[in-house]
């Protein structure tokens, strides 16, 4: 049966919208699979698709209808302007996570200029702040560490892609960079509590890595032992960024007072007025 892009579209829409999935799904997917953007896609609405474009394009729609992510199924995210693969062994890079990197590029450039600095993304994933932070700043001298050898694979796979010289460490929080000194740290570790599985969507729940999202002790485990941990590790001038719940910015902020406590440290809030990021500057 022929359709054209259109119809398709359509199609594809009103099934993913009876499933209780957002029909703009199908319009991501459309496009992935004419390697075009929204508006390519608009210029060809009254082309006919070829037959195994169709049929890719359905098995894709109902395999996001039984709740795979679009990025798993396409296997790339845009994040800060450019595409970064993703696979189940990852989490999706998530908007708010570029508030990071901007808070994060800013204060580099005030505090080092156009100098050399080390720079580390504890538990990297995808690699998304890491390369990001490489690209924004070449002077840059950028590791990134994670638990995950899976996800180091993935990283890798992304730094290589996007020309970014990045060196990847395996191992859990900072044990993989405690020898040596940190001018910034940077991290969004798993941070949600398990008792707040219930709230979660099963697109999240039923596809991506649990290790990445969950944490003990209310989802405050991995702050605590950053906030132990980072004093051995950081130079000053320096800063460590942290991205947050938007419950839990009090309770981190405190942990970094008292783990540093000559230090500015600040909860800074999100586009939506949230709280997303402790931010702990370390003066000489």
């Amino acid at each position: 049966m022929h359709k054209t892009v259109w119809e398709a579209l359509n199609g594809a829409s009103s099934f993913l919208t009876d499933k209780g999935r957002d029909e703009n799904a199908a319009r991501l997917l459309l496009q992935h699979i004419l390697q075009t953007n929204y508006s390519g896609l608009m210029m060809r609405a009254h082309d006919v698709l070829a037959e195994e474009q169709l049929e890719l394009f359905q098995s894709y729609v109902e395999e996001h209808a039984k709740g795979r992510p679009v990025q798993y199924i396409t296997g790339m995210e845009e994040f800060y302007g450019r595409e970064f693969l993703v696979d189940e062994s990852v989490l999706i890079p998530r908007p708010e996570t570029e508030e990071l990197i901007v808070c994060a590029v800013n204060h580099c450039r005030k505090l080092f200029g156009d100098r050399q600095f080390k720079l580390v993304d504890i538990g990297t994933g995808s690699g998304a702040i890491a390369v990001t932070m490489k690209k924004e700043l070449p002077q840059a001298q950028v590791t990134a560490t994670d638990i995950s050898q899976a996800a180091l694979q993935t990283a890798v796979k992304n730094a290589e892609r996007l020309q970014a010289e990045i060196d990847f460490r395996l191992g859990d929080l900072t044990e993989p960079i405690q020898d040596e000194k940190w001018d910034v740290v940077l991290s969004n570790p798993p941070y949600i509590a398990f008792e707040e599985k219930a709230e979660m969507s099963e697109v999240v729940l039923d596809h991506e890595p649990h290790s990445a999202l969950f944490a003990e002790e209310e989802g405050l485990m991995l702050y605590r032992k950053l906030a132990e941990d980072l004093p051995k590790c950081m130079n000053k001038p320096g800063f460590i960024a942290v991205e947050i719940g938007y419950r839990q910015g009090p309770a981190v902020k405190k942990m970094f007072e008292e783990a540093f406590p000559a230090a500015v440290v600040e909860v800074v809030k999100d586009i939506n007025g949230k709280n997303r990021i402790v931010f702990c500057e370390i003066v000489e």
